[in-house]
């Protein structure tokens, strides 16, 4: 007689997480990051479980997940940071419930904080021209790591792309006739976005004098590569803008608020919120929407300062 199949609630954790991930990669398409932070996520809810004494699905009930959830805030934890583990949540069990992995969801009814809507910095147009100069003065002690730099910094502003989109750009991505670039965002979708001359500049430089230098076995047809020659990762493009912020005297920032200051820029210069939308990749014009908001409060504390009867 052959055996029965194991009853779906006693499905062990760390086997639902392997499905799960290759699901999101998969049929979700999600990006690597995403991906990786909602695996994070999980894996801190399952040792939350097991030091509880659970270790199947079928032990997790809402309580659990509301403990859990409110354990997180007492860490204080960014609203943004518990918003997404209540997503990963969500996900995971409606995926589990849909697959047969549980017979009930028990996120279904999970209320997790919603993210801020407040934006990261976003840079005045001369803050970002000391930014990028600062970059730039850093090319004439030779290191072609600091032209990478100044190349990733000016096609970051430039372009607005996602810096998981340009740290993942190929050579073949790049005309630099057409002054365009083509990168992969998320779901897999691929676009084109405009550069200009100053962008262009600065990747000539890079092409030209810097990648060269660094060239070895693994670095293939990337179009940014770390001082060892494989392709640059995001980690190192956020710890440049850190300190070359600290060495131009801006605030301090990430790559996506370079994203979030070129989106900011075009709308302030007459830009068309399609437009924008395009550039930026985003799926939802919703989303582009957002930054109709901080030009609107970035003109309200100009007025204020200026106006004599403000």
């Amino acid at each position: 007689m052959t055996a029965s199949v194991a009853a779906p609630q006693r499905v062990c954790l760390e086997s639902a997480l392997s499905d799960f991930d290759a699901y999101l990669r998969a049929q979700r398409r999600l990006s690597e990051h995403t991906v990786r932070a909602y695996l994070g996520d999980l894996r801190q809810l399952f040792d939350h479980a097991q030091a509880r004494g659970v270790d199947s699905l079928d032990g997790i009930d809402l309580a659990l997940l509301r403990g859990w959830l409110a354990v997180m805030g007492e860490r204080r934890l960014s609203r943004a940071t518990l918003a997404r583990r209540g997503a990963a949540t969500r996900t995971f069990f409606e995926w589990a419930r849909r697959t047969g992995r549980v017979t009930e969801d028990p996120a279904a009814r999970l209320v997790s904080a919603r993210p801020d809507r407040t934006l990261p910095t976003v840079l005045s147009a001369e803050e970002t021209a000391s930014l990028l100069e600062a970059a730039r003065s850093r090319v004439d002690d030779g290191d072609p790591v600091h032209l990478r730099d100044w190349a990733a910094l000016e096609m970051l502003y430039a372009t607005g792309v996602r810096v998981g989109e340009l740290v993942g750009a190929n050579l073949e991505d790049v005309d630099l006739d057409a002054h365009t670039l083509r990168v992969t965002g998320k779901g897999s979708r691929e676009r084109v976005v405009p550069f200009g001359i100053p962008a262009a500049r600065a990747l000539r430089a890079w092409l030209d004098r810097g990648r060269p230098r660094l060239i070895g076995p693994r670095s293939g047809a990337a179009l940014f590569l770390g001082r060892r020659g494989s392709r640059v990762d995001v980690r190192q493009v956020r710890e440049v803008a850190h300190r070359v912020a600290a060495i131009a005297g801006v605030a301090d920032l990430s790559p996506h608020a370079l994203r979030h200051t070129a989106a900011t820029h075009l709308l302030e210069g007459g830009s068309d919120l399609r437009t924008v939308q395009e550039v930026l990749g985003h799926s939802s014009l919703a989303t582009t929407q957002r930054y109709t908001h901080v030009t609107a409060e970035r003109l309200r504390a100009s007025y204020t300062q200026a106006h004599p009867r403000a």
